[in-house]
């Protein structure tokens, strides 16, 4: 009965989001600082995550690779390939999970622990609206960006890390990726971003926001918010992967 009265929860929570704001200006300024911490907060590890991914991609396609038949421009095509449709988007998205979702569980439950969100309910502020919408807007419109970083950097690094080791040219490399390249890849990758940034922000800010008790159920609230989230990214995975591709 408690997943199904969590799944109720839920749904009400997302139903009232969607109330008209009291202030557009004061919902702007919340949204564009959620942009700003969702969005520049993440960068490093991302940028970090996502040039290494690529490195180590390349060097393991070159180490499977054993055939003198098969050309070193196909390295570029499995890393291209690879890194946009599944590291870039589920990988990076997996990390946010922890970085940016984690935060928002975090933030959410000290304000209803410290009965800040009480407090803006007693003043008339619809906290549904005010403080978890901006967050969800947010990663809807900062994760997919830092997936495409992510893509540009995964296929940089691994370049990268192909020239400087010997294992591949650069303009075989460069040939590799114009090889058999198909834009419903990237299509397919943003898609993804969007479904998983709705999940990270919409299940972190729900166990934030009905947290009860202390410190101690705030840090329980994070844990969970992030791994719940990290199975649903890998369920949606699974069937965003068997749908799409069926329709392409």
């Amino acid at each position: 009965m408690t997943i199904f009265s969590d799944i109720g929860r839920y749904l009400l929570m997302i139903k009232g989001m969607f109330s008209r704001p009291e202030n557009k200006k004061m919902y702007g300024k919340e949204l564009i600082h959620q942009c700003v911490e969702i969005g520049i907060g993440s960068l490093g590890i991302v940028t970090i995550i996502s040039i290494f991914i690529g490195a180590v991609s390349t060097i393991q396609t070159a180490y499977q690779l054993v055939s003198p038949l098969i050309p070193k421009s196909t390295i570029a095509q499995v890393v291209r390939d690879t890194i946009i449709l599944e590291f870039a988007p589920t990988l990076v998205c997996i990390v946010l999970a922890g970085v940016a979702g984690s935060r928002i569980a975090s933030e959410l439950g000290n304000m209803r622990v410290s009965e800040q969100i009480d407090a803006l309910e007693i003043m008339g502020v619809k906290t549904k609206t005010y403080l978890i919408l901006p967050k969800i807007l947010a990663a809807l419109l900062m994760i997919p960006l830092l997936v495409v970083i992510a893509m540009t950097l995964g296929i940089w690094g691994g370049r990268l890390a192909g020239v400087s080791s010997g294992i591949i040219s650069g303009q075989e490399f460069d040939a590799g990726l114009k090889l058999f390249f198909d834009p419903f890849t990237v299509k397919f990758a943003l898609i993804k971003s969007y479904v998983f940034a709705f999940i990270i922000s919409s299940i972190a800010a729900f166990y934030g926001y009905y947290v009860k008790g202390g410190a101690l159920e705030i840090g329980r609230a994070s844990t969970k918010a992030v791994v719940v989230s990290c199975i649903l990214i890998l369920f949606a995975d699974y069937v965003l992967s068997a749908l799409l591709l069926k329709a392409n």
